[in-house]
């Protein structure tokens, strides 16, 4: 198989300073990229911790006779994110990938997690990847090309202690599928990956086993970034989808509905009879955007004009 290189591609990673986000600049790098090594240097939660781990990461790049910048911009800001682009354009005259991948975790049960620590991983997460977004958008329009990648989190599946930063990855996914139909026309695919890797954010939990080297074996952050660069490639054939990736596993998630009931619905009884097919998970559907949504959903009340499932 043809090695997937990224010779004259210029790629943006956010985060990049430490575990995961090291790991995608490090392959990108090895694959030909200039990597744009954007990370604050800030603790898992955020703080300031006046640290400066994107020029470790340059210097690694460097070392393996790669071409990289750092940068330490502050993402959750339209003004940070705009000097981070702004820069990459300016020394290397266009961008082609944009890996949102910076993030911060607080691990507060609820209800103790208020409303200001909900703004601060809305800020970062959400925010951030927003902001880069934003601030690409208009060179990777003008090129007719670009790939981005965005950091989401089983977390979104649920957790009692991580609801603030749930909710935040749970919005990143929003904000990727809403802007996999916007570069629909322009050749710019917005893809998620869900990542497993121990990293300061897992170790900040308190919940590793007792023999947390064997986990640090079993997921290595570099695990993750293979399926990060497969999305990021010029080759990927998808837009607005989501896979999890580590350990050596990658998989799709998607959000599907049921066929479910598709007429009959008037009342809250209608609803307790027709419960377990509105359950019934045999012949769902993955819409691939709002619109594909809404036309799938007509196609079946068209067929079945009744209660029941789609034939």
């Amino acid at each position: 198989m043809t090695e997937l290189r990224f010779d004259d591609r210029v790629a943006i990673v956010t985060g990049a300073g430490r575990g995961i986000g090291r790991a995608h600049a490090l392959l990108l790098a090895e694959r030909g990229a200039v990597v744009v090594v954007n990370d604050l240097g800030v603790d898992v939660g955020g703080a300031d911790a006046g640290e400066t781990p994107a020029d470790d990461v340059v210097g690694e790049i460097l070392a393996l006779g790669g071409e990289a910048v750092a940068d330490a911009s502050d993402v959750s800001s339209a003004e940070g994110a705009a000097g981070l682009v702004a820069a990459a354009i300016a020394r290397f005259g266009r961008l082609d990938v944009v890996v949102n991948n910076a993030g911060i975790i607080r691990y507060t049960d609820f209800p103790a997690a208020d409303l200001d620590e909900l703004r601060l991983h809305l800020a970062v997460h959400v925010g951030g990847s927003f902001n880069v977004t934003r601030a690409a958008w208009p060179h990777l329009v003008a090129r007719g090309y670009g790939r981005l990648v965005f950091t989401t989190s089983s977390a979104i599946y649920g957790l009692p202690n991580l609801v603030s930063y749930g909710a935040a990855k749970g919005g990143v996914v929003g904000l990727a599928r809403a802007l996999a139909t916007a570069g629909a026309s322009h050749d710019i695919k917005a893809n998620v990956i869900s990542p497993i890797g121990l990293t300061r954010m897992m170790r900040a939990s308190g919940a590793l086993p007792d023999d947390v080297e064997a986990l640090a074996a079993q997921v290595p952050p570099a695990l993750v970034a293979p399926v990060m660069a497969y999305l990021a490639h010029e080759t990927c054939p998808v837009t607005g989808e989501i896979y999890t990736a580590g350990g050596g596993r990658a998989a799709r998630v998607f959000i599907g509905e049921t066929h479910g009931v598709t007429s009959g619905i008037r009342t809250p009884e209608d609803v307790a009879a027709g419960w377990d097919e509105i359950n019934d998970a045999a012949g769902f559907f993955v819409p691939e955007s709002t619109h594909d949504q809404y036309v799938k959903r007509s196609q079946l009340v068209e067929v079945d004009g009744d209660r029941g499932r789609a034939t």
